[in-house]
Parts: C-alpha cells; structure tokens; sequence
C-alpha cells in the first residue's frame, strides 16, 4: 500500500540480507494471513472482523503520524479515500472469498495479481505485452483452472471466484495509485491511514444494516482466546508490523528486491495451509500450484 521510495544505494551483501529478512517476513505472515482469516470468521461474521483488524490498527497510524495527516491537501485526502473504497472492497471479497474455499487456494489465485496488473497497464497504455509475459500469463491460468478442480474438472467454487474478484480489485488499487496524481507525492502514512481509514468506514455502514451477518461486538463476545489472538495477528502483524517494515526497507535495498521478496506470499500460504491447515491438494492441485509459482515468477521476469 506504500508507494516505493527511489532506489536505494546498493548495500553489502551482509547488510543487504539484513533488510531482507523483515520482508520476507512480511511474506511470510501475509502468506498466513488466509489461514488466520479463515480460522476466525464466518459467513456472519466477515464485516465485524474486519471493523474489528482495522479499528484496532487505526488509532496507531493516527497517533504515529498526526501531523504528516494534518498536513494533506484536500486533493489527496479525496484521492486517499476513493483509493480505500477500493481497498474496503479488496478485503470484502478477500475474507468472503476464504470462507468459502481453502487457504491454500486463495493465497495462490491472488498471486494472479502479478500477472494482471502488467496486463492491466499494457490495455490503458494500449501496448502489446511481450510474447514471454502472455506465455507466463496463460501458464498462471492453467495452473489456478487445475488448482480449484480438486479430484476433476468442475466449474470453480464460490470462494475461488470471489479471490480471483480480489485478486482484479488489487489491480485496479495499483492502477489507481499510479493515476491520481494528487496521491502519488502523500506522504505514504498519511495515504495508507487514510485508506484505511475510508476502507474501515466502508466495513461499519456495512455492519450498521440490517441482514449483513453478526455486529462487531456480538462477534467480539463470541470471541475465545484463539480468535482474539487470530485477530491480533491479522491487526499487528500483517497489518501494522508489514506496513512499517515495507517503510523501512524501501529506503534501504531496491523496490525491485521488496517486490521479489513480498512476491513469495502465495508460497507461504499454501505451506500455511498444507502445514498448519490440513489442506491437501491432491496431484491436480499440486500441479496447479507449480504452474501458478511458476507462471507468476516468469511473470514477474518478464516485466523487468
């Protein structure tokens, strides 16, 4: 969600690995994110979880970056928070998408994201993508098409389609922050707050109408110590903790290396799901998760 400071000077191979290890675990626990998710909420209770991660979160950027937030134009308060419209809608589809399908499964479909956003941008430039990105692009498609078929070939559930939904959203998140010129010299705290911000009002009109699953502190009282320790994994870890790391470390090593390295997700996910979560896959399943690591490393190659 942060915007990528310029290069940074080239490090020591030592020191080098030393930014690199906070970020890949950000990775990391981004990866395990759909686990924690998926452990914690139902049907009912999507919209009060996520009030809950971000109400949680919300008054420690606040309080971090006062007076950074004060100092925001108009203009890029406004740019802030169509962008966390589109944010509030990424988690929605997100957390409804990983009720309904595996954790393995949604953290490797949204891996797509690198494969669509180039597209995305080469449509609204209206320049071809090159050959080897198209090769790479159907190899991801393939593998996420043999990744939700489980024992045959079926049409894709419910909570597949609603990732791959996300995995779209995400796009034009990134589409956007580089088109709305009032966003693109903001301060990244004050952005990323106010994003947050609008995403978490998004979650609370949501929650105030009626027939929209349980309220926040009905869910909060249903709560026993793994959901609430689930909860603040979700708020501290892969909400706070990656957001300032990614600050950290892009003025420490090259937006090229964070992007390699945060591109590890989807392999986390699927070794928190298969590890900690039980799923198994099945030998379709595991050939669609080689295709879609494979695909989107290519992928990301590709665009280089």
């Amino acid at each position: 969600m942060s915007t990528l400071a310029a290069p940074a000077p080239a490090l020591a191979p030592r020191r080098a690995w030393l930014a690199d290890l906070p970020l890949l675990l950000v990775a990391v626990v981004w990866g395990a994110s759909f686990l924690a998710a998926k452990g914690i909420t139902t049907a009912h209770t999507v919209i009060a979880v996520l009030v809950l991660r971000f109400a949680l979160v919300l008054p420690v950027l606040v309080t971090a970056g006062w007076r950074r937030l004060r100092a925001l134009s108009a203009a890029q308060a406004r740019g802030a928070g169509v962008l966390g419209l589109v944010l509030g809608g990424i988690f929605l589809l997100e957390t409804y998408g990983v009720v309904h399908t595996s954790a393995t499964n949604a953290g490797l479909i949204i891996s797509l994201t690198m494969i669509f956003t180039p597209l995305a941008e080469s449509a609204v430039r209206r320049t071809a993508p090159r050959p080897a990105f198209l090769g790479a692009a159907a190899l991801s498609v393939a593998g996420v098409v043999l990744l939700t078929q489980g024992g045959g070939f079926s049409a894709p559930g419910l909570g597949d389609l609603l990732i791959l939904g996300a995995a779209l959203a995400r796009t034009l998140h990134v589409l956007l922050m580089a088109r709305i010129k009032a966003v693109q010299d903001a301060d990244s705290l004050s952005l990323t707050t106010v994003q947050l911000g609008g995403a978490t009002l998004v979650f609370a009109v949501l929650a105030a109408l009626p027939g929209t699953g349980f309220s926040p502190w009905r869910a909060a009282a249903a709560f026993g110590p793994a959901e609430w320790a689930g909860l603040a994994f979700l708020s501290v870890f892969c909400t706070l903790f990656a957001f300032f790391v990614q600050m950290w470390a892009v003025r420490r090593t090259s937006p090229s290396r964070v992007s390699l390295l945060l591109g590890t997700e989807p392999l986390w996910a699927a070794a928190a799901g298969i590890a900690i979560g039980g799923e198994r896959l099945g030998a379709l399943g595991l050939t669609g998760a080689a295709l879609v690591l494979v695909g989107t490393t290519w992928g990301r190659r590709a665009t280089g």
